[in-house]
């Protein structure tokens, strides 16, 4: 037989210090929980008599309230049970409560084909891959919103920090998916904005660490013998044009056509791929070199400047098989970085986006304006350029430290 008892769920508590009055089912040491619209403060709760206490204005009127649900619920399940001795604690809940509860991942999964060309592919693969992990983490088919609860959202995130060795960053945007997808199903009235778990879920968040390379380690990459034509050497030209280049980002550089370079000018004018911006800007001579290096008689306009992609053809026409090469060809590039960081003896483990950063910190550092900085860079705001500046600003302070009188 199923149990009902009341139950005030003090995890859920409001600025303002209620919490919200549940019914606990508990059928095959299952328990499910029912709204039943009420919030109180837990001084105004008597859990062992299961009653609200006087001290409440309205004590006496809710504690009848309640006990004609607690009644109906009753009722209810010996009659749902009568009809079916095998009956699980979803199918009681579902009775009791009328109608049958909203699927969690039923939902996300619906809501996130809707959205499907609203967000960008990176951001949707994004969302897939969080709401799959936590899929797997809940293990059950059937898994109503009511189920998502604060107590299982800290659990999951112990899981991930303690079992999966997430770090913040990573444990929080995971987080922050469900609660994407948990909002718009309040938007929607699919579910009662009072079930809301996340008011007191807690994530933290790394601050960014800006790594570069200074500039004799930009002149050890350059002269470094990698094998003329060897396919590190490639990957090295490549982050020697991104420092140059106003720190293009990969999917940039893997996707630059001839067509985007003019020699005459020394220009480079190029729709950004994550922006959607068009973007031109003069090439300095250390970068024109560069591209010189890659430039023969069979190139065309049409044809890729480094020539990485499987199918160039594919690539500009279908944006998944893009996103796919570039992150394949990401992977090579920082692999091979791995090998060039312990050859070159680099104080930092090099990866390709710390090209993005060099340019930046560098240019900086040369006195280009940071207004200036943040346009080439093709940053939404001069904010988001200000972090470098804030890293000279530690360098400069780092240096008077060393200064003696």
């Amino acid at each position: 037989m199923a149990s009902v008892k009341l139950v005030l769920r003090t995890v859920q508590e409001s600025q303002t210090g209620h919490c919200p009055l549940y019914i606990r089912l508990i059928k095959d040491r299952k328990a499910k929980f029912l709204t039943t619209g009420q919030k109180l403060k837990p001084s105004e709760w008597d859990e062992a008599k299961q009653k609200v206490k006087k001290n409440h204005p309205n004590s006496a009127r809710l504690n009848a309230y309640l006990s004609q649900v607690i009644a109906d619920a009753e009722a209810q399940i010996v009659d749902v049970s009568r009809k079916n001795e095998t009956v699980s604690a979803k199918k009681l809940k579902e009775s009791i409560k009328g109608k049958e509860s909203a699927l969690f991942f039923d939902y996300a999964f619906k809501r996130l084909e809707k959205i499907k060309g609203s967000v960008s592919i990176l951001t949707q693969r994004k969302y897939q891959a969080h709401l799959e992990k936590f899929k797997k983490y809940v293990g059950e088919k059937e898994f109503y919103f009511e189920d998502l609860t604060t107590v299982l959202l800290n659990d999951y995130i112990t899981y991930c920090y303690s079992t999966l060795k997430n770090k913040n960053n990573t444990v929080q945007t995971n987080v922050r998916s469900l609660m994407k997808f948990y909002n718009d199903a309040i938007a929607e009235d699919v579910v009662p904005l009072n079930l809301y778990p996340f008011n007191k879920i807690k994530t933290k968040k790394d601050s960014a660490r800006i790594k570069f390379l200074q500039k004799e380690e930009i002149e050890q990459l350059k002269n470094a013998e990698l094998g003329e034509g060897s396919l590190m050497a490639k990957f090295r030209d490549m982050f020697v044009f991104c420092i140059y280049a106003g720190g293009l980002r990969m999917g940039d550089v893997i996707s630059l056509q001839w067509k985007h370079i003019n020699f005459e000018d020394s220009k480079l004018s190029k729709v950004i791929r994550k922006t959607g911006n068009l973007h031109s800007f003069r090439l300095v001579q250390p970068a024109l070199e560069v591209l010189k290096k890659y430039k023969n008689e069979n190139s065309t306009d049409e044809s890729f400047v480094f020539s990485l992609v499987k199918n160039e053809e594919k690539f500009l026409k279908n944006e998944y098989y893009a996103i796919s090469e570039i992150q394949r060809i990401s992977q090579n590039i920082n692999n091979e970085f791995t090998d060039l960081s312990q050859k070159l003896e680099l104080n930092s483990k090099l990866t390709f986006h710390m090209s993005r950063h060099t340019f930046a910190t560098n240019a900086l550092n040369n006195g280009m304006r940071i207004e200036h900085v943040s346009k080439v860079m093709d940053h939404s705001s001069i904010r988001v350029t200000e972090i470098y500046a804030k890293v000279i600003n530690t360098e400069l302070d780092a240096s008077m430290d060393k200064f003696v009188y």
